[in-house]
């Protein structure tokens, strides 16, 4: 497998069983040993690559112990600590990576819940970690700008000055990216006066900054849905499309599909039209989710397209099959398909709407 899809694997892992992990042992054995052997390729039962429980007295702490660290040459390269998959992460959760970070070689310290990674190492100061993360990796919303990084802490790569000389430039562009997401989400005072102040002429009043939250927020999400859906149009090929007229709808009751219906097999024959309406609907679906989590499986009679790769997230279905009338199958609150009527792919945008509220459903 691909290094990208190894992490996709892992995220899926993560998404599936997290509700099952209540303690930290759990979360090391179910995500953290996983994440340490499978995505950064090291012998989680050799010694020599890994020492679990790593001790080295610092100072008056005798006995502390850090959770993980990974050996390279006989050094440690590498720290890593652990806190439950049900608790966020805190600064103040680093204390003993703080410590054992000044007194090993280490240049590199991890801080995970098995869901989220944070990368430290020393920009500010020699030899004493950062207060904050240069590289922040979150398996359920997997920034792929950064898997490159990643890769370069891997046994087999392992280019540690490059990721050192790459770590001021990633810390300031990730914390740049997560604030412009927080301001996305929940816009603060200063970003709603940025723009009405360039927009509007009059006083910034409180009756103006409640008028114009609304109208940022609003202004924000669709600039975001246009760029990927202009994106996509131009990666197809397309052009500005006008609707067709609207035909009744073919309402059925959706079941989910038996799992040998789902398998592929010599019967199933994916074909490039289904592969662009995918990638059309998932255009559609990524203002809501990350692109990793939007799947698709062909099947017999139709090709599915899931959220998380699970039957029971059904987004839409493709029913190209028949060669008179192409459909798009819509769901609602209740799972409930409705088949629309298409004649080319340029209409599967029309339904954007619909396509959006599914996913939504499936986030609540």
């Amino acid at each position: 497998m691909e290094f990208a899809e190894l992490l996709a694997a892992l995220a899926s892992k993560v998404r599936n069983q997290k509700d099952a992990i209540q303690t930290e042992e759990a979360t090391k054995n179910a995500f953290v040993m996983p994440f340490i052997s499978t995505i950064l390729g090291y012998d989680v039962f050799n010694p020599m690559e890994v020492v679990p429980e790593f001790t080295a007295d610092v100072g008056v702490k005798k006995g502390e112990k850090v959770d993980y660290a990974i050996m390279r040459d006989g050094e440690v390269q590498i720290l890593i600590e652990c806190k439950k998959s049900t608790e966020s992460l805190r600064i103040e959760h680093a204390s003993q990576l703080f410590r054992y970070f000044a007194v090993t070689n280490a240049r590199i310290a991890v801080l995970t819940n098995g869901e989220v990674y944070q990368f430290y190492t020393d920009l500010d100061a020699p030899n004493r970690m950062d207060e904050k993360p240069f590289l922040v990796l979150d398996l359920l919303d997997i920034d792929e700008t950064l898997i490159p990084e990643l890769r370069k802490l891997t046994k087999d790569i392992f280019d540690l000055d490059s990721i050192i000389s790459a770590a001021e430039e990633l810390k300031y562009i990730g914390q740049i990216k997560r604030t412009i997401a927080a301001q996305f989400k929940d816009p603060q005072d200063e970003w709603i006066r940025f723009f009405t102040t360039r927009v509007y002429e009059g006083a910034f009043t409180q009756k103006v900054r409640e008028q114009f939250t609304s109208l940022v927020t609003k202004a924000t999400k669709q600039f975001l849905n246009d760029q990927v859906n202009d994106r996509l149009k131009t990666a197809l090929g397309g052009s500005n499309f006008t609707p067709a007229a609207s035909t009744e709808p073919e309402v059925i009751t959706s079941q989910p599909a038996a799992m040998d219906d789902l398998d592929r097999d010599t019967e199933i024959d994916t074909t490039l039209e289904e592969l662009e309406g995918y990638q059309i609907v998932k255009a559609i679906a990524c203002s809501e989710v990350k692109p990793q989590r939007v799947t698709h499986r062909d099947a017999k009679s139709y090709f599915a397209i899931l959220l998380d790769d699970n039957n029971r997230k059904p987004i839409a279905r493709l029913h190209f099959n028949s060669k008179k009338q192409k459909y798009i199958g819509l769901f609602d609150a209740d799972k409930v398909e409705t088949r629309h009527p298409i004649e080319s792919l340029d209409e599967i945008y029309s339904h954007s709407s619909a396509i959006r509220d599914a996913v939504k459903i499936h986030q609540s």
